[in-house]
C-alpha cells in the first residue's frame, strides 16, 4: 500500500464536534471526565466553553447527568476512555441510557490494545461485548479519520443511544473525504476476491488491507470488508461473502468473545453456515508496550492476518464445503 497520512480517529472526533456546532447544532453538549485533552473534547471546550461540562473523575455521575440533559432536548456526547465509560459506568449506560432509550452518545477513546504503554488496566478489549448486549444500542467503530467524522455526524442525527469507539493510535487515512458515504448498519467492500473474506473493524481494517496485498503475492485473492457498524451489523454483505467466498476471517482489536467475530458468527450460523476464524484477543488481558509491538504480540498485524489467510485457504486443497466446514477454528 502507498504511504498514507496518519490521523487518530479521536482527533477526528474532536474536530467534528466543533464542526457540528459551527454548522448550527445548537443542542449539542459535551461531557468529559477529566480527560478532555486526551479525548479531544478540549477542542470543543475551547470554542464552546458554556456547552462543555467536565464532571471530574466521576464517570457514573457524568452518564446520569447526560441522560437528564437529553430529556430536555439536548444531544449529549459523553466522553472518556473505553475502560472508564463502558467499564466503570456500565450500570448507568444500561439503566439510565439504554433502558429508556435516551438520545445520548457515548464516545470513547483509547479503546483496545493500541493504548499501548498504558497497559492492561487501560486496554479495554471487552467494551463491544458489553455494549452489544444492551438492547437498542447502536455501535460504531470507524476505521480512519474520514469514517470517524462521518460516524459522529450520523450518531448526532440518529435518535437514540450510540456507542462510538475511537483509537488513540494514529492510523492511515484511506477513505476519500469527497466521495465517502457512511450509513449506520452498512459494511463496505474494499477489495474484491473470492478465496476468502476478511471482515475487519476499526484500525484493524488498515492491517487487513495490507494483509490482502501480502496474500496477493501468494496468489490468494482476499475480499476485505470494513465493518464500521458492529450493531446493527450488515447481514447482507456477510451473507454474500459467505456464499461467494465460503471462508471468512474476522479481525478486531477486541476480545474474540462478544465482539465483531461473534456478531458475524451469530448471523452466519443461523442463515448461511460457513468456515469462520476469529482473530482478536484470545481470552487474555493485554500488556504494556509500544502499540505496534503489542498488536503484533497478539497476532493483530498484517503479517499475522496474511498467515491466517494462507492457513485457511490452503491453495493446494479444495475449499471446505459450506455445510461441512467447522464454525470456527482456534
Amino acid at each position: 500500500m502507498a504511504e498514507m497520512k496518519k490521523i487518530a480517529t479521536r482527533d477526528s472526533y474532536g474536530e467534528t464536534l466543533v464542526e457540528l456546532a459551527q454548522q448550527g447544532a445548537d443542542n449539542l453538549v459535551v461531557f468529559d471526565a477529566d480527560l478532555a485533552e486526551s479525548t479531544r473534547t478540549a477542542w470543543f471546550r475551547d470554542v464552546y466553553p458554556d456547552r462543555h461540562f467536565d464532571c471530574g473523575i466521576a464517570e457514573q455521575n457524568m452518564v446520569a447527568v447526560a441522560g437528564g440533559m437529553s430529556t430536555m432536548g439536548y444531544v449529549p456526547f459523553v466522553s472518556s476512555f473505553a475502560m472508564f465509560a463502558a467499564g466503570r459506568a456500565y450500570d448507568q449506560i444500561r439503566n439510565t441510557i439504554g433502558y429508556p432509550h435516551l438520545n445520548v452518545k457515548i464516545a470513547v477513546t483509547h479503546a483496545g490494545l493500541s493504548v499501548g504503554e498504558d497497559g492492561a488496566s487501560h486496554q479495554c478489549c471487552e467494551d463491544l461485548a458489553l455494549m452489544r448486549a444492551i438492547p437498542g444500542m447502536v455501535i460504531l467503530s470507524p476505521a480512519d479519520a474520514v469514517e470517524a467524522r462521518a460516524a459522529v455526524i450520523a450518531a448526532y442525527n440518529y435518535n437514540g443511544p450510540v456507542y462510538l469507539r475511537f483509537s488513540r493510535l494514529a492510523t492511515p487515512v484511506f477513505h476519500d473525504p469527497e466521495s465517502y458515504q457512511f450509513q449506520i448498519g452498512k459494511g463496505e467492500k474494499l477489495t474484491d476476491g473470492y478465496d476468502v473474506a476478511v471482515v475487519s473493524t476499526g484500525l484493524m481494517t488498515t492491517e487487513a488491507l495490507r494483509a490482502a496485498v501480502l496474500a496477493k503475492r501468494q496468489g490468494i485473492n482476499v475480499r476485505v470488508i470494513n465493518m464500521p457498524t458492529i450493531k446493527p451489523i450488515d447481514e447482507e454483505i456477510l451473507l454474500t461473502a459467505a456464499r461467494e467466498c465460503r471462508r471468512i476471517i474476522t479481525v478486531e482489536e477486541h476480545s474474540v468473545i462478544g465482539g465483531l467475530g461473534e456478531a458475524v458468527c451469530s448471523v452466519l450460523s443461523e442463515k448461511m453456515p460457513c468456515y469462520v476464524r476469529r482473530l482478536g484477543v484470545q481470552d487474555q488481558f493485554g500488556h504494556s508496550g509500544p502499540a505496534a509491538e503489542v498488536l503484533r504480540d497478539y497476532g493483530l498485524s498484517a503479517e499475522a492476518i496474511a498467515a491466517a489467510v494462507r492457513e485457511v485457504v490452503r491453495p493446494d486443497d479444495p475449499a471446505p464445503a459450506a455445510s461441512d466446514a467447522p464454525a470456527e477454528e482456534e
